[in-house]
């Protein structure tokens, strides 16, 4: 069985690329790589192409995560049907992408922050900002990458597969 995971935000250069990078090395240690397909992707076309921002790849490192091999692409229809949960940074591109979604495929959709306690609700966008922007961003992301990896094994009965 494989999971797809789907991380969106405005761009596809701060936010989701973090996700999908943090979510990525957590399923790595859990031992699951080959039980997951990870993606991410912009609800607007303005990156297409384009690595991450070098604060998020910096701060990424700086954990001990790579993520400069990611690049940025704009949500499809097929996503709707192709991943299984399609995790949005803040409101304004959950709205985006129900508006896009069929409306049988909209239980995939959910809120980033759904996932964990004590972050508020919305993944704030660190573009503009300055580096602690984007660290911050990072804990909220590592917190909620772990919640939502703890959910995926529980609902689906993931299991690290054993040395043979």
């Amino acid at each position: 069985m494989t999971v797809r995971v789907l991380f969106v935000c405005m761009g596809n250069i701060c936010r989701s690329p973090t996700a999908h990078a943090v979510f990525r090395q957590q399923v790595l240690v859990a031992g699951l790589a080959d039980q997951f397909e990870i993606d991410s992707a912009g609800t607007h076309a303005y990156h297409i192409g384009n690595p991450a921002d070098a604060r998020a790849i910096a701060t990424a490192r700086q954990r001990g995560i790579e993520m400069s091999d990611l690049r940025a692409r704009q949500t499809s229809a097929a996503d709707f049907t192709h991943f299984d949960y399609i995790l949005a940074m803040d409101g304004d591109n959950l709205h985006l992408l129900k508006a896009s979604c069929p409306q049988e495929e909209e239980h995939r959709l959910s809120l980033m922050l759904e996932w964990t306690t004590g972050w508020g609700s919305e993944v704030p966008d660190p573009y503009y900002g300055g580096d602690t922007g984007f660290e911050h961003v990072f804990d909220m992301l590592t917190d909620a990458c772990a919640a939502l990896l703890g959910h995926i094994q529980s609902r689906h009965g993931l299991l690290v597969p054993h040395a043979e």
